[in-house]
């Protein structure tokens, strides 16, 4: 893929009105799929295109289809609106040896508009990680370990946030979807498993026995 995918073509009153169209469906909308374009383009960033209370409403949205997936993340490109704004949250009861390997701890509901992140150190860590819009499947990625976040707040407020673990893993997997990546572009693709083989053979909190029986190396894969 590129490593700076191009700008959605959509104007912001395009975007106000695929808004509004989803607002107004009265049910939940589909999460879109690898090969959607909203997907591979990078998002606008939220400049005022959607009046508070629009904004209001597609954040409570995106987070009954975050609920609903069931999920921990979820950015607006998911659902065919190509704006920077995501929304995180996981407080799923996950196994104990699982969140201990993974540093994984529950992450209290936020909403994310044109957020940006930076490793801070070194140190990274690599998981089997999923996504909502390729269904079933996963591969391994590998992430720094901690990021500072650098976002807006629906206010309209800037805030900034060290993330460590799981949740830094999160909000690198949807500010990346944000600017047209998928993991998938980072992943270990020998690594690439569906969710029921991934169950039957590498469902383990770490990743040792998939390398050696898949045959996949480790660290940061570039982007072209």
């Amino acid at each position: 893929m590129s490593q700076n995918p191009p700008e959605t073509t959509l104007s912001d009153e395009q975007i106000r009105e695929t808004v509004e169209q989803i607002l107004s469906a009265g049910t939940l909308p589909p999460i879109v799929q690898a090969g959607h374009p909203a997907l591979r383009r990078r998002a606008a960033a939220f400049d005022g295109q959607l009046s508070p209370g629009q904004l209001d409403r597609l954040i409570e949205l995106m987070r009954q289809v975050m609920h609903e997936a069931p999920g921990v993340g979820l950015a607006a490109p998911q659902l065919g609106i190509p704006l920077q704004i995501a929304v995180i949250e996981d407080q799923y009861d996950v196994d104990p040896e699982a969140a201990a390997v993974r540093k994984r701890s529950p992450l209290e509901f936020m909403a994310l508009l044109n957020p940006r992140y930076s490793p801070l150190g070194t140190e990274l860590a690599s998981f089997y990680e999923g996504c909502l819009s390729l269904n079933g499947l996963q591969a391994v990625v590998s992430r720094p370990e901690r990021v500072l976040l650098d976002f807006q707040v629906p206010d309209g407020s800037r805030a900034q946030r060290e993330f460590s673990g799981w949740q830094a893993r999160i909000v690198q997997h949807e500010t990346d979807h944000l600017n047209g990546v998928l993991y998938i572009d980072r992943a270990q693709l020998r690594s690439l498993s569906s969710n029921a083989e991934y169950a039957a053979h590498w469902a383990e909190p770490g990743i040792g026995k998939a390398r050696e029986g898949l045959g996949f190396g480790d660290g940061p894969v570039t982007l072209p």
